[in-house]
């Protein structure tokens, strides 16, 4: 057929356009070839990397916290089951109806509500949220039982920290509970580990102080998930470190015994080694329960603790701050001879001071006749050590009071240490603006006015006095993570003989010699002599009008206005070992209230062996780790 020159110039223009489709598909095919190439062959690699780390997830676990234990191995904290519920919102078609049919199986306050609520809104709704914690093996099976009806509410069994001895050893443990938004700002690291769900640190006494040594270290799991995120398998595990162990200086059993014997008292007490330190008991009564701040407050309980006029959240051994009465007069008899006083000079008592126009009253009323420094200690003369005081003056108290450990804080291993107060003219100066008057110091010389103390600083002045003037400082901490931690040598207070003897001799008559005011409160059996001093400290003022009418008996007034009762005392009296220091809030008389509790806790110390073998030190050998 022949082609006419129309059809074929538009031949000519087909076979070209195909030919340029031809082109275009070949190089396009070139090019996805290419391209399929450099996916499938070149980044092989890489992308069945990527393809994997979204199939696999790392999820951190938190680890088992470390134990806290005694001199001797007895668990002082250590971690238990934690039945507990839990909520996966994504498994639940309506979260309000299914809390109101939780809420029938086990109390859910408008408080833990909305704290539930609001997690659930803030986490992925595959994520476990949780509902209740801290639960009866009763209600814990209650909730297994009615699982079928509960849409989204998931059983569980985690880890929770457990005081064991709970209220006797509150401010000394202190407590775990959940992180906080400050915390958090706060945190140098262990970030991801802080938000686990349930992750708790310390907030307290040992377990803020030692917290980062008992979290132990972060282990892992590395689990299949789905597109959506959802745990499908586990791979793999790492379990992690568990916390140290800590070993403190308690002795559990003296612990025990001063506790009960302070029972029903608002009160402190401290006994520690007079050379290395060690702390064996250190009692704050009352006191709260850990285990409950661990799994969280009532209102109720929290309005409680704040309400109780015995203030059982007030670490009453150390940050307590009391005037020390007459248990301070051995500081201001070591003062007294370093100032060059001969002891044996004798001063009368009619049974009050004049100073100027003011009288100064000595607790006896009718005077102690002559006395001298031992007389006065012995019997406890205020007329006395007003006249020593304002003679030497109030710097040079001050400065002795300091070499005794007055005024100043140890670095002790409890968080909330406080100072006390050794008042100066300069002090006064500075904080009140005003002029320090000579009246201040009398009163001073029987430890009264400005001065402060805590019973902490009370055992560390006795340890000083028997030790033969060391400047020994009390410790709470043995060992950590199975590594024994050095005793320091305390250094010379640079005191002669004669300052501490005649101190030391005082407190022997105070508690040994007929008239003593503490000698009803001795120990008879040879060998365990203690040797003390009383304090009654006044908190009231009496006036003029009350002293020509009679002065109120403790028993007569509020229990706020009582006096505060104090003991001080070491023992064995001829070879110093342990000192111990006694206070009892609106106690009354020392010599009544303080003394006799003191004397206990004291025979209970000789009666043991202290020195037996001691705690296990290596580390509790242990692996694991507790979901987050």
């Amino acid at each position: 057929m022949q082609i006419s020159g129309r059809d074929n110039t538009r031949y000519q223009a087909f076979t070209r356009r195909a030919a340029l489709l031809g082109a275009i598909q070949g190089a396009a095919f070139v090019v996805l070839a290419g391209r399929m190439y450099y996916l499938q062959v070149l980044k092989s690699d890489q992308y069945t990397m990527l393809a994997e780390e979204n199939r696999v997830s790392m999820r951190l676990l938190a680890p088992l916290r470390g134990n806290v234990v005694d001199r001797y191995g007895r668990i002082l904290a250590s971690n238990r089951q934690n039945f507990r519920a839990m909520m996966i919102s994504e498994q639940t078609a309506d979260i309000e109806a299914t809390l109101d049919r939780l809420s029938r199986i086990i109390e859910i306050s408008d408080f833990a509500r909305r704290r539930i609520l609001r997690d659930v809104q803030r986490s992925p709704r595959f994520m476990p949220v949780t509902v209740a914690e801290g639960l009866t093996w009763d209600q814990f099976a209650k909730v297994n039982i009615n699982e079928p009806d509960l849409a989204g509410i998931v059983p569980d069994v985690g880890e929770t920290r457990d005081y064991p001895y709970g209220e006797e050893l509150a401010h000394i443990m202190g407590y775990v509970a959940a992180v906080s938004e400050k915390d958090m700002a706060e945190a140098e690291t262990d970030r991801q580990l802080m938000r686990l769900p349930g992750f708790r640190i310390g907030k307290e006494g040992i377990e803020k102080t030692y917290d980062k040594e008992l979290r132990g270290t972060a282990g892992s799991s590395h689990v299949e998930v789905n597109a959506y995120g959802r745990v499908i398998r586990e791979l793999a595990k790492d379990p992690g470190k568990p916390g140290q162990e800590v070993v403190l200086t308690l002795d559990m059993d003296i612990q025990r015994f001063a506790w009960d014997r302070l029972k029903g008292e608002s009160a402190g007490a401290v006994v520690m080694d007079i050379h290395s330190g060690d702390v064996l008991a250190f009692v704050s009564a009352p006191a709260y329960d850990p285990n409950q701040f661990n799994m969280g407050l009532s209102n109720e309980q929290w309005r409680a603790l704040v309400d109780n006029e015995y203030k059982p959240l007030v670490n009453k051994a150390l940050a307590g701050m009391y005037p020390p009465g007459s248990t301070f007069k051995m500081v201001v008899a070591a003062a007294a001879i370093e100032a060059g006083i001969n002891p044996a000079q004798r001063v009368v008592c009619p049974g009050h001071y004049s100073l100027g126009s003011h009288d100064f009253h000595c607790w006896k009323k009718g005077g102690h006749g002559a006395m001298n420094m031992h007389q006065a200690i012995k019997y406890s003369c205020d007329v006395f050590f007003y006249d020593v005081a304002r003679r030497i003056g109030i710097n040079a108290i001050a400065e002795m009071a300091r070499k005794f450990g007055l005024g100043e804080t140890y670095g002790f291993e409890v968080p909330g240490e406080k100072a006390g107060l050794v008042p100066t003219p300069d002090w006064k100066r500075a904080t009140r603006g005003e002029p320090w008057h000579q009246g201040e110091t009398v009163i001073a010389g029987i430890g009264q006015g400005y001065l402060l103390t805590t019973p902490l600083q009370l055992a560390v002045m006795t340890a000083r006095l028997a030790n033969g003037g060391y400047a020994v400082k009390p410790r709470l901490t043995r060992a950590i993570g199975g590594q024994l931690l050095p005793t320091p040598r305390p250094a010379s207070l640079g005191l002669g003989e004669a300052a501490l003897k005649v101190a030391c001799d005082g407190m022997n008559a105070v508690s040994n010699e007929p008239g003593g005011t503490a000698f009803r409160s001795r120990i008879p059996e040879p060998g365990m002599e203690l040797a003390g001093k009383t304090g009654t400290a006044q908190v009231r003022r009496i006036s003029r009008a009350e002293r020509l009418t009679g002065v109120l008996k403790n028993e007569q007034l509020p229990w706020r206005q009582r006096d505060h009762a104090l003991f001080v005392c070491y023992a064995p009296v001829h070879a110093p070992r342990y000192a111990l220091s006694v206070i009892v809030e609106h106690g009354g008389s020392g010599s009544a209230a303080a003394a006799p509790v003191a004397r206990d806790i004291m025979r209970e110390v000789l009666s043991r062996n202290v020195d037996r073998p001691q705690a296990v030190v290596p580390p509790r050998g242990s692996t694991g780790a507790r979901e987050g």
